[in-house]
């Protein structure tokens, strides 16, 4: 069931599992209402906002520790000192003149209440004066604020508050109320019953959540939402396959802003201070525009960075947010299968599904442009021509609109390896067959040009059918069926909240998993583009996609952000894409990820996409100090006896430069390893610059 309580029949559902899934890492009963209060003050892009502190925009003028403590405990000694000098009297009575100058002459009679009450009021007072002056000279105000308690609580983050009044608690569903109607109202009880009782989840906020959102927008009626809660409560509007939440989460995820984290900045001079030691998360309105993630194996692109961000797609999709494709090789570790709602094994005979090789398409253009891409994408013109492109596509719609207008279905794979290998016998029979119809003369003339055509130079059908019959193999005999006996997935479903994972066969035949992994990119790109609901978030996670990356799929990323949609490309080396593709790739996304080890050629690249920036430098000159007179010299030597050095005079020049923000060297060298420097674009055009981040915090 979809958010309008329809039921869904785009895509099949596998069975449910006998036992309800483990959700201990899901906040419930009291952690949840905790979850739901806790402070989420608005931040900068990339800041993990659960209970995030901010902080000032440019760094504090900042005493060393050392020097700071150093200071305390000698204006401490230099005020004990001034005091046992004034009690013990070695400077004399002038400081006790002021108050017999005060106080009527009776008082100074010996053992008089008075006088007694008096002088250990004046020593409070002037001890009192002698402390503040001596803390003003120590610093110990800013001594207490960086080492006292006040920094102990900065370090926690901020608890959950009780709201101040009922309307602004957020466990009132104040959203609700405020529609006014009485089905809204009874809505909100139900829920924040529901909610007190324990009985809803992080997920179950955000489904309902979303679902109210569709009551405004009009595409769900309100009575029929109200009938939903007061019947099932925070089981109400559930996903299609009915599940309530993952099996496992690995991952730290806030739902209410739809961010998962996936480290800390770390606190390095050369992050923002605002983002130093703050969380790293990302979500939908990041990845609207794209990510990128260049790293060798082992540097966690998978295990740091693929498997939390389908995890949290994955949850936005049971709350109805997101559809999601994971694409990856099988046993990559991507998550479970009852996290999913399609899983697709290619090449394993045992697979639930099968995959659309025409993307559930009926035009037969459109069909050979997605076919062509995959099939020959990574040999058009690198330079950004589209007549390369433009001839496998021409090729495959001369043959699949006439065989499509008999057979009323698309060929399969052995049949269009046999129509571009120019096989007379299926050539004549399709002919003979368009020819029996005259209102199938058009295609009887494409036809007829694609066998003048066969063989010329040029003709790019040999190519196609070679890379076609990588796909025409035994393991893949029961794959991408077109006559109906597979239960194919076509990526038109993405009009639903589905959960897909696509397995690739990667161990002896990478060059037939690169082509699926071309036609799943292209497919999402088409299918994404005539979305009817693109208040949806799509995104395609696509684990290593060497030989994924052509011009047509540089410019299809382009247009993502304007459909609310994104790819998430991973890469072991930026050699991995043409040359002249690199410059084009990180600048048509939005988030980058360098990981640790990359070489100094990949940092070049994102080196010249991060720009520069002005900073100050300062310039330091030492230049020793030369005594005139003989007093001078006694001095410099004993300060030469005491320091080990000659005594010196510092001069520092500040002038401001332009320089890269990360240059090639610091990111070939300077990234720890389990760090990586991310840097993130929102889908409205916010920037958060390259960030030191450590994945393992």
């Amino acid at each position: 069931m979809d958010t309008d309580g329809k039921p869904d029949t785009h895509f099949v559902h596998p069975p449910r599992p006998r036992h309800a899934p483990s959700v201990e890492a899901a906040p419930a009963g009291a952690a949840f209402l905790d979850w739901l209060r806790t402070p989420r003050p608005e931040a900068a892009p990339g800041i993990w906002r659960f209970g995030h502190r901010p902080r000032p925009d440019e760094e504090p003028e900042v005493t060393p520790a050392r020097q700071l403590v150093t200071g305390a405990v000698i204006s401490f000694l230099v005020g004990w000192l001034v005091w046992s000098l004034l009690w013990n009297g070695y400077l004399g009575g002038w400081w006790l003149l002021p108050l017999w100058a005060m106080v009527p002459e009776s008082w100074a009679e010996p053992h008089s209440i008075a006088a007694v009450v008096v002088v250990y009021a004046y020593y409070a007072l002037v001890g009192g004066v002698i402390l503040v002056a001596v803390a003003r000279l120590g610093r110990w105000a800013e001594l207490w604020r960086r080492f006292g308690p006040p920094a102990w609580r900065s370090r926690r983050p901020a608890e959950a508050v009780a709201p101040r009044s009922p309307d602004e608690d957020p466990a009132r569903f104040a959203e609700l109320r405020a529609a006014g109607s009485p089905e809204a109202l009874a809505a909100a009880d139900r829920l924040a019953a529901d909610a007190a009782a324990g009985l809803m989840r992080d997920i179950d906020h955000a489904r309902l959540t979303r679902a109210w959102q569709s009551v405004r927008a009009g595409r769900l009626p309100l009575t029929a939402f109200a009938d939903a809660v007061l019947k099932d409560g925070a089981a109400a509007c559930p996903h299609p396959s009915g599940a309530r939440d993952l099996p496992v989460r690995t991952a730290r995820h806030d739902l209410l802003t739809g961010q998962v984290r996936l480290g800390a900045a770390a606190d390095d001079p050369r992050n923002p201070y605002a983002y130093r030691d703050a969380g790293v998360a990302l979500a939908p309105d990041l990845l609207a525009t794209s990510l990128v993630a260049v790293g060798p194996a082992g540097a966690g692109k998978t295990s740091a960075l693929v498997r939390p961000l389908a995890e949290s797609l994955t949850l936005h999709a049971l709350a109805g947010r997101a559809a999601v494709v994971v694409v990856g090789a099988d046993g990559a570790g991507l998550g479970a299968v009852d996290a999913y709602d399609v899983v697709v094994r290619i090449g394993d005979p045992h697979s639930p599904h099968d995959l659309d090789l025409y993307g559930g398409t009926t035009d037969p253009d459109e069909a050979a442009a997605v076919l062509a891409e995959a099939l020959a994408g990574d040999v058009a013109d690198p330079e950004g021509s589209a007549e390369g492109g433009r001839r496998p596509a021409t090729v495959l719609g001369q043959l699949l609109g006439p065989f499509r207008a008999v057979h009323d279905r698309f060929p399969s794979v052995p049949e269009l390896r046999a129509l571009l290998d120019g096989d007379p016998e299926p050539l004549a029979a399709l002919r003979e067959a368009l020819a029996r119809d005259p209102a199938h003369a058009s295609l009887v003339r494409e036809l007829d040009a694609r066998q003048r055509q066969a063989g010329r130079h040029g003709d790019t059908a040999p190519l196609l059918a070679d890379r076609i019959a990588l796909l025409d193999r035994p393991a893949f005999a029961t794959f991408f069926d077109t006559t109906g006996r597979t239960r194919p997935f076509s990526l038109r479903a993405l009009d639903h909240p589905v959960r897909v994972r696509v397995d690739l066969p990667r161990h002896g035949h990478a060059e037939a998993a690169r082509i699926l992994a071309r036609l799943l990119l292209a497919q999402f790109a088409a299918s994404v583009a005539v979305r009817r609901d693109r208040s949806l978030f799509a995104c395609l996670v696509l684990d290593e996609a060497a030989g994924v990356v052509t011009p047509e799929a540089v410019r299809a990323v382009q247009r993502l952000r304007s459909v609310n949609a994104g790819v998430v490309l991973t890469l072991r080396t930026l050699d991995d894409v043409p040359r002249a593709l690199r410059g084009p790739l990180l600048g048509s996304v939005g988030c980058r990820v360098a990981l640790s080890g990359l070489t100094p050629w990949d940092g070049q690249d994102f080196a010249e996409v991060w720009g520069k920036e002005w900073t100050e430098a300062r310039d330091v000159t030492d230049r020793q100090i030369v005594a005139e007179t003989p007093a001078g010299k006694a001095v410099h030597a004993l300060r030469r006896v005491i320091t080990g050095r000659a005594p010196t005079a510092r001069a520092v020049t500040v002038r401001q430069v332009e320089r890269e923000r990360w240059s090639a060297s610091d990111l070939a060298h300077g990234v720890p390893p389990g760090h990586a420097v991310v840097s993130l674009t929102t889908a409205a055009g916010e920037h958060a610059p390259p960030l030191l981040t450590d994945l393992r915090a």
